[in-house]
């Protein structure tokens, strides 16, 4: 399980900081300042996370079950939140409307705050941390 989790820790991590680059150097003429600002929003948050799969994959102190339950919860956070914001952010330069994905930024949001949750109650509730 901490290979899978580390593994994509790198992936998420790399593809945030191609994304961020892309952002930072690419976007901004191709849509406006709001639009570059709430793509960089997905790139922070999915960056934030990306870093937090990187320490519940190398912490010694989280027991196999839990460190599931966390990894897939930010998973799908950061696909449904960080990868939502990246469509809405490129609304503009489709025919598509991807307004009507709209709703699934904040449930991605809510998967992310229930990954730290779960991840302080079981911090909170363990016996013995290594």
């Amino acid at each position: 399980m901490n290979r899978t989790i580390l593994f994509t820790a790198v992936l998420l991590g790399i593809l945030a900081i191609v994304l961020g680059a892309f952002g930072a150097h690419g976007l901004e003429k191709l849509v406006d300042a709001e639009a570059v600002n709430t793509f960089e929003t997905g790139v922070r948050y999915q960056m934030y996370h990306a870093l937090f799969l990187l320490f519940v994959g190398m912490w010694p102190g989280i027991s196999s079950k839990p460190k599931k339950v966390v990894f897939i919860l930010v998973l799908l956070g950061v696909v449904l939140f960080s990868f939502s914001i990246y469509l809405l952010a490129l609304n503009s330069l489709t025919s598509f409307d991807f307004k009507i994905i709209g709703f699934l930024t904040p449930i991605g949001g809510v998967f992310l705050i229930m990954a730290w949750i779960y991840l302080g109650y079981h911090i909170l509730t363990q016996k013995e941390l290594n």
